[in-house]
């Protein structure tokens, strides 16, 4: 058998990609959630809303992909509606990113050429995912996962890796196997919503923990048949450093009308854009897409005004590492070395995503990024 190779997911143009928050409440309270309520507001779009604003951010000469996010966004109650309306204005793809709850019969609701379903676990058992996630959640996720797999829809899992759970990565590929997961997201851990509110830096993994043994369980899920898409984290030392912000055109969208292009600004008062009378307005001042602009030698300056804990120098004051954007991932496919000519990037957020259902539930030819 082939080894299976990571391959960089390069931005790509003439695709939009929204990340829609249709509210900010959750069931859980998941001890890394990057949610801030101060942020991005409390309230929950209304069904009106959530129609306008699908259409508002359309655009029907690009490839348009949809996220629908939270909090849980299946505790919204017209969810499965906005899933139908978006496909009906000719959305390509659409994706709910849940925490495995599932409610308002959201299964029963919708059809698996719909959207694809994507998960959310920390752990291979309850003892590593629950305390993480909450009591019970293991159990609750993983016979609703196996109930959608089982109901013919296409599912992702995400995994966010800190110090607490990367023991325990490897033991993933071979459950996700048994349960029919065909996509497996490998998500690094941000210092955003409640880990930057308690200044939890050590939950960060340093680049030798991360590449000694991300890489190693993204291989062997592939050779289990799982395609598995993590961040790149760490540039090489001949990689140019691209900025998303730059190049591809994504939109994190909340309740509140903030609408962002980088994810690691959701903290922060930053947002390029924000939804007035159901118009897309240009803020002015500093905003984030300003920062974008700013070549320094760590590479992304989001990370480096954000996270300069994760940065380290030798004596002469040079990056050891150079961070890439956080929205930048690989991707490993079994039995697969070549990326497909009509193959499309997704970024997709940790929350964050995946490659999904397109036509006739297929997976559309996506390359699903999620910034972490």
């Amino acid at each position: 058998m082939t080894k299976p190779v990571a391959k960089t997911l390069a931005f790509r143009p003439g695709e939009r990609n929204i990340f829609f928050h249709i509210l900010t409440a959750c069931n859980l309270a998941c001890s890394h959630c990057y949610i801030n309520p101060t942020q991005h507001g409390r309230e929950m779009v209304s069904r009106q809303t959530m129609e306008e604003w699908l259409r508002l951010f359309f655009d029907p000469a690009k490839e348009n992909n949809l996220i629908f996010l939270g909090g849980e966004p299946t505790l919204h109650p017209d969810l499965a509606h906005g899933v139908k309306f978006a496909r009906a204005l000719g959305y390509a793809s659409v994706t709910i990113d849940s925490n495995g709850f599932l409610f308002h019969d959201i299964l029963q609701q919708l059809t698996p050429p719909d959207a694809v379903l994507s998960f959310s676990l920390d752990g291979p058992d309850p003892a590593v995912n629950d305390p993480i996630r909450g009591s019970g959640v293991f159990a609750v996720c993983t016979a609703n996962l196996q109930q959608a797999v089982h109901l013919g829809f296409r599912t992702s899992l995400i995994y966010t890796v800190s110090r607490r759970n990367l023991s325990h990565l490897h033991r993933m590929p071979a459950l996700l196997k048994s349960w029919g997961v065909q996509r497996f997201f490998i998500q690094v851990i941000g210092l955003r919503g409640k880990p930057a509110a308690r200044g939890e830096a050590d939950l960060q993994l340093t680049p030798e923990e991360w590449l000694a043994t991300v890489p190693a369980v993204a291989r062997q899920a592939a050779k289990l048949g799982i395609e598995v898409i993590f961040p790149k984290v760490f540039l090489e030392e001949d990689e140019v450093f691209q900025c998303a912000g730059r190049v591809a055109e994504n939109f994190f969208i909340f309740p509140n009308g903030r609408v962002y292009q980088c994810p690691l600004c959701e903290d922060h008062p930053l947002n390029t854009w924000r939804i007035e009378d159901n118009q897309l307005v240009k803020n002015q001042g500093l905003v984030e897409e300003k920062l974008f602009t700013l070549d320094i030698p760590e590479g992304c300056v989001m990370n480096k005004l954000l996270q300069p804990g994760n940065l380290r120098y030798d004596p002469d004051g040079r990056p050891l590492h150079r961070i890439s954007c956080c929205l930048l991932k690989q991707e490993m496919r079994p039995g697969l070395q070549k990326r497909r000519p009509d193959d499309i990037m997704l970024p997709i957020f940790s929350r964050k995503p995946v490659r999904f259902s397109g036509k006739n539930g297929q997976w559309p030819k996506l390359g699903h990024n999620c910034p972490v």
